[in-house]
């Protein structure tokens, strides 16, 4: 049965004293939120008022979260080292924090049957608050014509070194009118910055150019760049040098299905 006895601030207090310290973010937004800027087919199935929470990874969660989870655990077969990190500690944060409460828990690289993403990432950061997402429309007068360009989320302390990692679905949480829709903050705000951020993005992303487009408060490490800069099929071979992964048979043919919709898993 559904409730709205529950603060949303006491589900984002808890959480965050679960996560903050590993170097992820969280932010609360409404279904309904979300599905009215979406078609259809891309609506999550539950009430517009259930509550959800979107988390993003910050520059600090490769060092406070991933090479201890690797410390700890090691490689785990063929699976992306990254993938298996968010999961564990965004699963446990859930089950500690929320024991027996209904949190349906969508990843950024989980597909649906139809091949369809479980949700719409850089979306659900949007109507949260959390990151502006810059898409072509944003663009007055846009100079490419009939070409499609992908959008990119920015965040207003971080730029684009950051991915978003998982929704979290309070399927028994109901929020109210007292839960007032944010405006991300729009960092790139005139024409000519917005054509550099979609044409960096798009035409020049392995440099990562794109991600400095305002002044970010935080980047990537050089070993996090060393990784993300690694192709997939190499990083296990990657970690082995690091001291991490030594079983042979763990380092052959990785293929990640992973695509954060930020940049790759970046």
């Amino acid at each position: 049965m559904a409730t709205s006895n529950v603060s949303v601030d006491s589900i984002i207090g808890l959480l965050d004293s679960c996560l903050s310290e590993l170097g992820f973010e969280v932010y609360p937004l409404k279904v309904g939120w979300y599905n009215s800027v979406l078609l259809p087919s891309f609506h999550l199935a539950f009430p517009d008022d259930c509550l959800a929470v979107v988390v993003l990874s910050t520059p600090a969660m490769f060092e406070q979260a991933f090479l201890p989870f690797l410390k700890e655990k090691g490689c785990q077969g063929l699976s992306d080292p990254i993938d298996l990190c968010v999961k564990h500690h965004v699963s446990s944060a859930v089950s500690q924090c929320f024991p027996g409460q209904k949190v349906d828990v969508r990843y950024d690289y989980e597909m649906l049957p139809s091949r369809k993403p479980k949700f719409l990432a850089q979306t659900a950061a949007h109507v949260s608050g959390a990151a502006f997402y810059y898409r072509q429309p944003d663009v007055p007068d846009q100079p490419w014509g009939d070409k499609k360009m992908f959008g990119v989320c920015v965040h207003p302390k971080f730029g684009g070194w950051f991915a978003i990692r998982a929704l979290l679905l309070f399927e028994d949480v109901v929020v109210g009118s007292e839960m007032v829709k944010p405006d991300p903050v729009d960092c790139v705000s005139t024409r000519e910055d917005r054509i550099k951020l979609l044409e960096d993005f798009n035409f020049h992303w392995q440099d990562w150019s794109y991600r400095n487009i305002v002044p970010p408060v935080q980047t990537y490490s050089q070993k996090q760049r060393d990784y993300f800069s690694t192709s997939p099929a190499q990083r296990f071979a990657l970690l082995k040098t690091w001291g991490f992964c030594p079983t042979v048979d763990e380092q052959s043919d990785l293929t990640s299905g992973t695509v954060n919709q930020v940049n790759g898993q970046g």
